[in-house]
């Protein structure tokens, strides 16, 4: 894992009197390498050998301070990330079907795009915004490849 990612937590966590304890390390090692948000069930996965109420505890923490962000996504589960600060900045595409959540950057152009629009609607209605989030809901390639099997079948 990259000791650049450790230090930036490990400062994260001192400043709101929080230690960098292994099962936090673990945690953190698990988010970096699954690249994309996973509910406490994939962490489980991951991490098998970190009971899956320590690995709850642990990402409250570091939600907490900054490190792990909670993506809401259109089921019963909160999936879990590093901040975008210490990845990039992204936008995610959730699967209403299967609940799968996928990391998508958009290009240069498409952020001022957004930026330019966004500025004028808060101008707009008065609001001072400090971050944005874009998560776009439908059907992830799995779920409408098996949608257009059933499609198939009933015609």
């Amino acid at each position: 894992m990259d000791e650049a990612l450790h230090r930036l937590v490990e400062l994260r966590l001192n400043q709101v009197s929080q230690r960098y304890t292994s099962g936090r390390k673990v945690v953190v090692e698990a988010l970096a390498r699954a690249g994309r948000p996973v509910s406490i069930e994939d962490i489980g996965e991951l991490a098998p050998h970190l009971p899956r109420s320590s690995a709850y505890r642990h990402l409250v923490d570091l939600q907490q301070c900054g490190v792990v962000r909670r993506v809401a996504a259109n089921d019963d589960y909160f999936r879990f990330e590093l901040s975008e600060d210490i990845t990039e900045h992204h936008h995610h595409l959730m699967c209403t079907l299967c609940g799968n959540v996928t990391d998508v950057t958009p290009t240069p152009a498409f952020e001022k795009a957004m930026a330019t629009y966004l500025d004028d609607l808060l101008a707009s209605n008065g609001f001072l915004s400090s971050d944005h989030r874009l998560d776009f809901l439908g059907a992830c390639v799995r779920c409408r490849g098996a949608l257009a099997g059933v499609v198939r079948e009933h015609t």
